[in-house]
């Protein structure tokens, strides 16, 4: 498809550009993405991959094609226009380079019709041609100059603008065709080719304001669809004619400026638009203002900027207390203005008078009164008025009080009402009537912004404000408050401690003596005399007492007279306490607990005392005299000055319960001491010091079940015995209950190693309801949770005993009791005890025996209880009752 070579005497191929400098003729105006020419670049093994770039990026731009575009909109000058081309191969990164050179074509007004006819014919490159030298060729790369077509044109269409041919047409059959927005792609069909002639015709009027210019190509083709000449680009361009009216961007404008202003403030731009071409005479837009209102001062308080539309003042005078908003209608016209010609549009332009700070504050008055009652504050006494001719609520208007004189102290301040704009005058600080009975003040108004310039302060824009003070009846008030107060403790009562007087600042006022009494005193120790202040005791004072906090003890006293209306007031009297040597020391702890043997035995105790020093510690303990075993059995030694180590003096002590008495002396002058006593128990103790027979000291002899067991079967035995003696029935129930009495009793008679083990078990609690009402006692599986222990036996189903009505008759006793004994016989979830009782279960594995163990059904007559008497007191009751013999 390659065209005819370019040169007869050069058959060889050279890669590169074919030229050094290639010209090209573009139009004037160049819009951004417009192709403006081709540049050629023969590659001679047809595989190199080139990259084209410009030397000026930012105007123009080279494709991959070799077509170069304007980067931006710009206007070519009458000089050329140079920058250069290059070629980089992407692989061995080789260069080449070529200089362009772009001249700007004659305007269109200026062509005649010889050449407007040039243009008509336009024949694709690479033609060759004769002349009388030998054959030369032709430019390969040249630019058609663009095609301008006038919009909204009105026909006849479609409108022959072109014709585009081949001179190789002559030889070959030929079909032209074009391609490109407006041709074949969207908007499509605004441009046809006669495919034979290549007459190229637009079909209907075209709209500058919709495209600027459409940028086709122009192809040919022989009768098989081969190419036989490089594409050509054509550039149509819609030449805009004035068919838009300018269009404010708003209606109404808003703007502002100060009143006052010289004659040149700007105040505001307004801007209009043109669709028509900017860059031409269609859409270049002048300003003027037709009307001003209102028209004073003067009709003409401001001009327009023709070209900008920015609009400033032309003449003084401004006043906002006068013409606080002015009203324009703007006109924009095209065609630069021309009246016959141009399109025009309106805007209103709404210009508002700012407000300056031209009026000072003026007082509506030369002199305010108030008055004020005395130790009043926050109290508002005077409302200064002033007027302001300026705008209301803004910084001019604004008024702000200073006072000037008459208040050296600073009692007053001058606030400013945000709403009427008065002022305030405020009492911040007491005022005595007995020091000041008048106040004259000094007050000047401003604004929150200094004056105009040129404008000063009028006389009116200061005041004079005259305060009374008004006389009240005042609390009165003790000298001094709080008063202090040392004194030792220990004080009887009735004396006389101090005087607590109180003073009257009403010295004006005709009223009698002041009158005091008691408003607090926690410890109830003090009075005061109601005329004379004197204060005396009525309880001995006491620095230990819960009422005395770091020894001070604090009370309250009121002092009140008989004004209108009458007024009182506090003080608080401080009795600093001063401690005296009235507390003897104490032991601490009270209980200990030792081993039987030396080793080891030490029991650290503490000696507390409520005092303080030098009537507290250090401490000496010692041990009494009598009785002589507390020192032949025990032993102390003081450690510190306040705690001391007591220790067995012997190498064993039987377990029990002691009292030590030991004497503790304070450091006292004089010195104190007691007597304190500690009650140590002594108990069996493990390698490591602890006591493993506690339980047994505290509750030596029978546990507590078996003293509950036996209790339970005497009280069965007597209610028997009474039922016996009125209803003969009953008699036969009286031998199951001496039986009961002898399991008891077999029951009771327990050796020591099972007494001790027994004893924990049997501190429960027992439910001795069953003997007196049955049917009232909750069964277990309705206990509240956690009234079971841990280890209680298994919960199976409740043995269905009998039940008791609610009135039985007296002679159905026996018969109840013989049923219940069946019923614990029968329940498989009873312990194996031979008795009514039910035990709590304490596990597996006791070393205690079982009570089922014991015969007994054998009479309580073969036993022999006379072992009991070496029992201990513990046992004397027991021994009493069974050891004495058959009586």
């Amino acid at each position: 498809q390659a065209p005819i070579k370019a040169t007869c005497e050069d058959t060889s191929c050279k890669t590169g550009f074919p030229e050094d400098v290639h010209s090209a003729v573009v139009s004037r105006s160049v819009h951004g993405g417009q192709p403006l020419l081709n540049v050629r670049f023969r590659s001679c093994d047809g595989n190199k991959k080139i990259h084209f770039g410009s030397s000026e990026p930012e105007d123009f731009r080279v494709g991959e094609d070799g077509v170069v575009y304007a980067e931006r909109s710009f206007q070519l000058s009458a000089e050329p226009t140079e920058f250069v081309v290059s070629a980089q191969d992407k692989d061995t990164q080789e260069e080449w380079q070529m200089r362009v050179k772009l001249t700007p074509e004659p305007t269109f007004a200026g062509n005649s019709e010889k050449d407007q006819k040039k243009i008509e014919d336009i024949i694709f490159p690479w033609q060759q041609y004769k002349h009388s030298s030998p054959l030369k060729r032709q430019k390969r790369d040249w630019v058609i100059p663009p095609i301008n077509l006038p919009e909204n044109s009105r026909g006849p269409f479609p409108q022959e603008l072109v014709r585009i041919r081949s001179d190789r047409d002559k030889s070959l059959s030929l079909r032209y065709s074009v391609t490109g927005p407006g041709a074949d792609q969207p908007p499509t069909g605004i441009f046809i080719i006669n495919p034979i002639s290549g007459q190229l015709s637009v079909t209907k009027p075209l709209d500058r304001e919709q495209i600027a210019s459409f940028h086709l190509r122009a192809h040919a083709v022989d009768v098989n669809g081969n190419q036989v000449e490089n594409p050509i680009d054509i550039v149509i361009n819609v030449i805009d004619m004035n068919d838009n009216r300018p269009e404010f961007l708003h209606q109404v404008w808003n703007g502002t400026v100060p009143e006052g202003s010289k004659p040149g403030t700007y105040v505001m731009t307004v801007t209009a638009i043109d669709a028509d071409d900017p860059n031409a005479q269609n859409g270049m837009l002048r300003y003027r203002i037709l009307s001003q209102a209102p028209s004073s001062p003067s009709p003409n308080m401001f001009t327009i900027n023709n070209e900008t539309g920015d609009i400033i003042t032309v003449a003084a005078g401004l006043d906002r207390e006068k013409v606080q908003q002015y009203t324009l209608i703007i006109q924009a016209t095209d065609m630069e203005g021309n009246p016959t010609y141009g399109l025009s549009n309106t805007a209103t332009a709404v210009i508002t008078v700012t407000d300056v700070n031209d009026n000072p504050p003026e007082f509506t008055a030369m002199t305010f009164y108030g008055e004020v009652p005395e130790n009043r504050v926050d109290v508002i006494v005077a409302n200064l008025t002033v007027t302001d001719k300026d705008q209301p609520h803004t910084p001019a208007w604004n008024a702000m009080y200073r006072m000037t004189g008459g208040d050296p102290t600073g009692r007053f301040t001058i606030l400013t009402d945000p709403n009427s704009n008065d002022g305030l005058v405020t009492v911040v600080k007491p005022i005595d009537f007995e020091t000041n009975r008048m106040f004259v003040l000094t007050v000047a108004a401003e604004n929150q912004v200094p004056l105009a310039k040129g404008i000063q302060h009028p006389p009116q824009s200061t005041a004079t404000v005259s305060i009374t003070v008004i006389d009240v009846n005042e609390s009165p008030y003790f000298v001094p408050n709080p008063k202090l107060v040392r004194q030792e403790e220990g004080l009887l009562a009735g004396s006389m401690l101090t005087t607590f007087t109180a003073q009257d600042p009403d010295r004006y006022m005709q009223q009698t003596s002041l009158r005091y009494s008691k408003l607090s005193d926690p410890a109830n120790w003090l009075k005061i005399d109601p005329i004379n202040g004197q204060i005396t005791t009525t309880a001995v004072l006491d620095r230990e007492s819960i009422y005395v906090q770091n020894n001070m003890y604090n009370a309250t006293f009121l002092a009140s007279d008989n004004g209108i209306p009458p007024m009182s007031g506090t003080g608080t009297l401080q009795i600093y306490l001063l401690d005296i040597n009235d507390n003897a020391p104490q032991v601490n702890p009270k209980e200990a607990t030792t081993c039987e043997t030396v080793q080891p035995n030490a029991i650290n105790i503490t000696a507390v005392d409520p005092d303080i020093d030098p009537n507290a510690g250090p401490f000496a303990f010692e041990l009494p005299d009598t009785p002589a075993s507390i020192k032949r059995n025990w032993t102390i030694v003081r450690i510190s000055g306040d705690h001391a180590q007591l220790s067995l003096r012997i190498r064993f002590l039987e377990a029990g319960i002691y009292d030590v008495p030991i004497v503790i002396t304070d450091s006292g002058n004089p010195h104190a001491s007691s007597t304190s006593v500690l009650k140590v128990k002594v108990c069996q103790c493990d390698i490591n010091g602890d006591c493993t027979d506690v339980d047994r000291i505290v509750g030596a002899g029978l546990g507590t079940g078996a003293i509950i067991a036996i209790l339970l079967c005497i009280i069965i035995l007597l209610i028997l015995t009474f039922y016996g003696a009125l209803f003969p029935k009953a008699s036969g129930l009286i031998e199951q209950a001496a039986s009961i009495e002898g399991r008891a009793q077999d029951a009771s008679i327990i050796k020591t190693k099972e007494k001790s083990n027994m004893a924990e078990s049997n501190q429960n609690d027992y439910d001795l309801s069953q003997l007196q009402q049955p049917d009232t006692v909750e069964p277990d599986a309705i206990k509240p949770v956690g009234i079971r222990r841990l280890d209680e036996r298994p919960i199976h189903a409740e043995p269905q005993y009998p039940v008791r009505s609610a009135a039985p008759h007296p002679g159905d006793i026996g018969d109840f009791i013989n049923e219940g004994l069946k019923a614990a016989d029968n329940d498989p979830t009873a312990p194996p005890y031979d008795s009514l009782l039910v035990f709590d279960y304490e596990g597996s594995g006791s070393t205690a025996g079982s009570l089922s163990s014991l015969n007994s059904s054998s009479s309580g007559g073969e036993q022999d209880y006379d072992y009991l008497n070496d029992w201990g007191p513990r046992f004397k009751k027991l021994a009493d009752m069974y050891g004495g013999g058959d009586d």
